[in-house]
This record gives structure tokens, sequence and C-alpha cells, in this order.
């Protein structure tokens, strides 16, 4: 079968990378994808938002399923127009990635079906200076959430009301969201460790992949700004089999019933924020596609055919035996333009790429392009080094990613040095 991936980061390498060791596939295009996936498959130049163009590439190439990666394009509702053209597509319509684009709708449906999750209270644009009353009330630290997509980055911690007024500011006064800022919501801040869950679901049944964990803040030790991901490491050990099982009765089978219950056809990856507290899980957030960097650990650890898992739940009967994990570890540790999260060059060559892959190493590209016959950076975050290994030696499987990645350089190259610090001797809350 034909398959094409729409998206050109890390996320969309990884996906491409797993989907072509499937026997079914016969091509594979991604739209418009990056120098990396140019080795696993065929770049296409489409516009995620130039649906037409997209439908008649589809039925020229007779793609039998489309893959969408961004949350973007999700949000718009590409998946349906392409559902409304016949076209299988793995990835929620735009009801369903309501889930990720408006953060207080996920939070009301996990209040309204008692999912576990910080107490919130929203404010619109207009209500500035009720929020700042209610943030003047509030004990510290809180979470102030941007209600819309905000590529990541629209999380912010505030230690006290000083930086919560300026937090507000930003986003009401100076919208550095944009209309992602139109709306807040106000969280208590929950204590405890992180952790993301995949959930593959053709609208009814569901398969859960591996746990990993990832790290967002720029610097080490979860200092410095957001970002979309510096590294993330799977299987993450603070999920306990026990804290597992908790997670699958308390959250995803009430957040399946409430999409049952709203009538919302979801087929695709839910995406899972979890905090780990010792009051057992909690849910920070849904994506409603596969997370960047925990794509890039969690699909090298899956054995099997990984393209019939994802075809099978977009048909709408998911083959919960094609695919599973049985063992293994997986670190990638990001590389980041020098700047980033803030202004960043783009342009500069990069170096040692081919010194670095072999059996155990697989370098994803996020932020790159091809340039007079050299691979230059062109993105906040540039490359994820992965390290894979066959048992689950994570300090082994950490000093082979770091070994790779001090291979690479290009001008102002920054990652972090603790990627997977936080499993090693790590005893689960629950």
């Amino acid at each position: 079968m034909n398959v094409l991936i729409i998206g050109g980061g890390g996320r969309e390498h990884a996906l491409a990378a797993k989907i072509v060791e499937s026997p079914q596939c016969d091509k594979l295009f991604i739209a418009p994808g990056n120098p990396g996936t140019a080795k696993v498959g065929e770049n296409v130049n489409l516009d995620s938002k130039d649906v037409p163009k997209i439908v008649e590439f589809c039925n020229f190439n007779k793609i039998k399923l489309v893959v969408v990666g961004p949350e973007q394009p999700l949000v718009d509702g590409l998946a349906d127009e392409l559902r409304d053209n016949h076209i299988a597509v793995f990835g929620p319509g735009k009801d369903g990635a309501q889930i990720e684009g408006d953060k207080a709708f996920s939070k009301q449906m996990m209040f309204g079906y008692k999912i576990p999750t910080a107490d919130f209270v929203r404010f619109k644009r207009e209500n500035h200076d009720a929020a700042l009353e209610y943030l003047n009330m509030k004990e510290y630290p809180v979470v102030i959430k941007a209600t819309g997509l905000a590529a990541g980055k629209g999380v912010l911690i505030c230690e006290n009301f000083e930086e919560a007024k300026k937090a507000l500011s930003d986003i009401f006064v100076d919208s550095i969201f944009g209309v992602s800022g139109d709306a807040v919501v106000i969280e208590e801040f929950l204590k405890g460790e992180e952790a993301s869950i995949f959930v593959i679901t053709d609208g009814k049944d569901y398969q859960i992949l591996p746990a990993s964990q990832d790290h967002k803040r720029i610097g080490d030790n979860d200092t410095g700004k957001n970002t979309g991901g510096m590294g993330a490491y799977a299987p993450a050990p603070v999920m306990s089999s026990m804290a597992l099982q908790c997670v699958d009765m308390e959250i995803i089978q009430p957040t399946m019933e409430a999409l049952w219950d709203k009538e919302i056809d979801y087929r695709g990856c839910i995406y899972i924020g979890l905090m780990i507290t010792k009051d057992g899980p909690k849910v920070i957030e849904y994506n409603c596609r596969f997370g960047d960097p925990e794509t890039q650990v969690v699909l090298p650890l899956l054995e099997g055919d990984f393209l019939e898992l994802l075809k099978s739940a977009a048909y709408g009967k998911l083959n919960k035996e094609c695919c599973v994990y049985k063992t293994g570890t997986a670190i990638c540790v990001v590389a980041s333009a020098g700047g980033y999260p803030d202004a960043y060059e783009k342009g500069d060559e990069i170096s040692g790429l081919e010194t670095v892959e072999d059996d155990s190493i697989y370098v994803y590209h996020a932020g790159t392009k091809a340039e007079n016959e050299k691979i230059v950076t062109n993105g906040g975050r540039v490359l994820g080094v992965t390290a894979i290994i066959k048992d689950n030696d994570i300090k082994l499987c950490k000093t082979k990613a770091y070994e790779a990645i001090s291979k690479i350089n290009f001008k102002g190259i920054h990652f972090r040095k603790d990627i997977s610090d936080k499993a090693f001797n790590k005893t689960p809350f629950i």
C-alpha cells in the first residue's frame, strides 16, 4: 500500500522510519519531509492547508492511508476533509482535535468525567483584571496555559504573583501566543514526576504504548524556558505496573467514554501528559497526535507491523496484536540551535552526521534542510540523536546517546547533558 505522512519534523522522520519497515508499505511519501525522511521515502511539496492538492495527490498516487503528524492540520480539520473524499486517515477529526486545540474543552471534559487533573479556572482576554484579582489570592506556584495551540510553549509556571502578572501581560497585552492566548486556564501546580502515554485507538478499542518521559526545559535540571522538548527516554520507570493500571482505569477508559458520549469518532493517537503524584496519576494535558520527541524513543522499541497498527485504527478495527513492546530502552537527545527557544540562526552547516548512525544509533532530522549538497540547520530543534539498545540498561543507553551526539557539530549547538537521569534508581510514586 502507498502511504502519505503529513509533516516535516523529527516526529515525522520517526514515523516514516518505522512505517517503511512494514511489508505492507509499497511506497512512502512525506509532505514536506526533511533530509532525514528523504532517506526512507519520497519528499513531496504539499501544503497541509491545500486540501484539494492533497486529495488530488492521494487519488493520483493511490494513497491508502494518510498519517497526520502535527496538531495544527488536525485542529484545522484536514482529517475530516480527507475522509469526506473517501481517503483513510490516522488522526482525529476537528471535533476530536479539540482535546489539544482547546484546553478549556479538555479540562471541562476531565471534570465532567471525573478524570483526575489539576483544579483550574478559565479567563478570557477581556477579563484580564479579574484574572489578576484571582491570582492575587492564590498560593504559588501556579500554572498559566494559553487555551489554544502554542507549539508546545504555551505553558508558563509562575513562582509568585509578580511572575504571574507578567505572564498574563505577555499573553493578554503583548499577545505572545496570538489568538491562541485569547483565553487562559490557570491551574494548580501539581507536584510529582511527569510521564507521557500514547493511546492508539479506532474510536472504540485502544492499545497503550510504552510510557516515556519528556524534558521540556532548555537547561539541565529542568531550568530555563519551556521548549518543544529537549529529549526523552522510554520506557519510563516512574510508570509502574500499578500506575499504568490506575491510568488505564481512571484516565484512559473515562476519556474514551467521554469521546464516545460526545459522538466523537476518534481514530488516531491520544497523547496523555501525566503527573505521577503521591495521590496517583493526574492528567496535565491531552494532545491529539504523537508527541515530539517522545515518538523518537517509543517507536523504535515496538516489534511487529507498525503500519498495520495505524491502518487498522484508521479503518475502524484495531489490530492490537500486530505491534507490541517486549523489551529495550531508547534515549533521544535533542540538539538545538543556539538561542532557542528564543531567536536563533539558520543555515549553519552540520558536520559529523555520517560518523554516528549504526544499529544502535538513529539520528532523526527535525530542523534541517539540504543546501548545496550539505545539510544545514533550519529550525530551533535541529536533530534528535537517539540510542536504542535491546535490554533495559538506561545508563548504557545514555552513554551511547551522548557518545554519538558528541561527534555532531554546528555553530551554536546546544543540548542538555541530563536526559534520562531521572530514571536512575527510580522508585515509582505508587
